[in-house]
């Protein structure tokens, strides 16, 4: 008998606790997230603990209240489109729809990815989710959240108000300023990933600046446009509070590094209001 054999053998519980036990229930009634059990009890054991535990249960600063569901599964969610994880997507996704995230949220969170990562990323979560949706009984399209037409004047006009909304009145003009070399990023930026994005549906301009700042954070090396969104974040009511409450729920699917390197953004973006 082989070493791996006779270690193969020994069965091990995870040693969960009554709070991760409870929330790993509710979360995944059916047992979904609790595949590796089997093969990595240990591992189960101490990571459902903490994440299912501890950062739920204390990932807000003293006297905050932790994130409401919806709002940590739509932040989870957004991360793990920025830090491509799919496969896990596919379990959080599930999750989330049992958990108050609509369909057409979890839609518009897959869709805007697209301006912050590129299709070539997001293409796997669009197949994802449409599976997914399908799964629960959604009949796929689903209802239109477009507010802008195709034309390029609806576009610009319409990304151009997001852009002041969220940044202020220093961004009127913005679609025909910037470096003459290059003229067209800031005319796309105005019409495709505001206009064609934030101003859809099923997300208000609050929660589209809190994904903007996941797809961010979760993708990493970006550190200057995560602390301007973490500014404008700030500027439009998610307050430092409640942006370090999100960097603390998703921290277990990125790792400390990439959290620490948002927190340090949210405290420059803090000192510059």
């Amino acid at each position: 008998m082989t070493a791996e054999s006779t270690e193969s053998d020994n069965a091990y519980t995870p040693r969960l606790t009554e709070a991760a036990r409870q929330y790993l229930t509710r979360v995944f009634p059916n047992g979904e997230a609790s595949e590796l059990a089997a093969t990595d009890p240990e591992f189960v054991e101490r990571f459902a603990n903490f994440a299912c535990d501890e950062v739920v249960n204390g990932g807000a600063p003293e006297g905050e209240e932790p994130l409401d569901d919806r709002t940590r599964f739509i932040a989870i969610l957004a991360t793990l489109l920025g830090c491509q994880g799919v496969d896990q997507f596919r379990v959080m996704l599930g999750a989330a729809l049992d958990m108050g995230v609509t369909p057409s949220e979890a839609k518009e969170i897959v869709y805007q990815a697209v301006a912050y990562l590129g299709i070539g990323r997001v293409l796997p979560f669009f197949n994802v989710t449409n599976e997914v949706l399908t799964q629960h009984g959604v009949t796929l399209p689903l209802t239109t959240q477009a507010t802008t037409e195709p034309d390029f004047a609806s576009r610009v006009a319409a990304g151009e108000q997001a852009q002041v909304d969220i940044f202020g009145e220093g961004m009127k003009g913005f679609a025909t300023s910037g470096n003459p070399e290059y003229p067209q990023i800031n005319r796309w930026l105005a019409a495709n990933c505001f206009g064609d994005y934030y101003t859809r549906g099923a997300l208000d301009l609050r929660e589209r600046e809190m994904i903007t700042y996941c797809y961010l954070a979760a993708q990493g090396g970006v550190e200057p446009q995560l602390t301007a969104h973490a500014k404008a974040n700030m500027r439009i009511g998610n307050s430092k509070a409640f942006l370090l409450k999100v960097a603390s729920a998703v921290m277990p699917f990125i790792g400390y590094p990439r959290t620490l390197n948002a927190i340090r953004c949210i405290e420059t973006a803090a000192a510059d209001q």
